[in-house]
């Protein structure tokens, strides 16, 4: 009788699955950078638990294929991890480790190479695993690795929204803007919605001014017009919170990190979502990715 009550249980789960599957489909949001070093994982995995403040179930994939920061800043070791499913030994399902506030996430694999470059096959796979996200979650952060690799490029072409987080230092405007002109280059009138996120300022004049700086550039020369989402300042709290591993928004409320972050996480919620179709969702974002690599 046990085993016939645990099965009938799981078929329900299945078709209740199947049913939100077909009606569902979760907000896909890229977050990237132009270099490294300028608090992109530390502003995903914050911006999830803001989002998840708002009752939104979120999940967040490591797409960072050199590091896996994202479990090292929860603090928390996962016993799989993307690559377990790009060889096909894992399902999506299986890989999903708790993080804090009911958000989960998928570690890239710290050191893993061979990620670098996904081959066309594997992508295939991904396309029908992955939709069990979209049936899950309301809100999927893509948080890519830094810099301009054709892994970074390809996941941002195959994205509808994209956040950049950028610092004040030059290098870092210098490298934002260049990976928009990349985009822009290497894409075929398929560009995404760019918000730009400008960390670390002293005050918000000076994320004025660097926002400014980067917009006028790219609607001038690229004819890219990039959204202002916010700005956040140094803050002392967030570096005793990576140290303790445990996110800043959590462990220092009251911060001004803190506060950054809610407003950002407030704007994008006001911000409409598209209509759903066949390519939105984790599952179009994944069709779109295996188009880009296979070409």
């Amino acid at each position: 009788m046990m085993d016939q009550a645990n099965n009938l249980r799981n078929l329900v789960n299945k078709n209740n699955y199947e049913h939100k599957k077909a009606e569902l489909s979760s907000r896909v949001i890229t977050v990237t950078s132009g270099k490294g070093g300028v608090g992109k994982t530390n502003f995903s995995l914050n911006l999830a638990i803001q989002f998840s403040r708002f009752n939104k179930k979120v999940v967040i994939i490591d797409a960072d294929f050199g590091l896996a920061n994202i479990e090292v800043l929860f603090g928390i070791l996962p016993k799989y991890n993307l690559a377990d499913v790009l060889r096909g030994e894992k399902d999506v399902e299986e890989v999903l480790t708790d993080g804090p506030m009911g958000i989960k996430f998928i570690s890239g694999g710290s050191g893993l190479k061979e990620l670098s470059n996904i081959t066309e096959k594997q992508l295939n796979y991904f396309i029908n695993n992955f939709s069990y996200l979209d049936a899950i979650s309301d809100i999927i952060i893509v948080d890519t690795g830094a810099g301009i690799s054709k892994s970074v490029v390809n996941f941002i072409k195959a994205s509808d929204e994209t956040i950049i987080v950028t610092t004040p230092e030059p290098t870092s405007v210098t490298d934002a803007y260049a990976l928009i002109k990349t985009i822009k280059e290497e894409s075929r009138g398929n560009i995404p919605d760019f918000k730009i996120v400008v960390n670390r300022v002293d005050d918000n004049e000076e994320g004025i001014e660097i926002y400014n700086k980067i917009s006028r550039a790219s609607s001038k020369f690229l004819g890219v017009p990039l959204e202002n989402l916010g700005y956040i300042p140094y803050d002392r709290f967030l570096v005793k919170a990576v140290k303790h591993q445990q996110p800043a928004t959590i462990c220092f409320p009251n911060c001004e990190f803190t506060k950054a972050i809610e407003k950002i996480g407030n704007r994008l919620m006001d911000i409409p979502v598209g209509k759903e179709t066949d390519t939105s969702g984790i599952r179009g974002f994944m069709k779109r990715l295996v188009n880009i690599f296979g070409n």
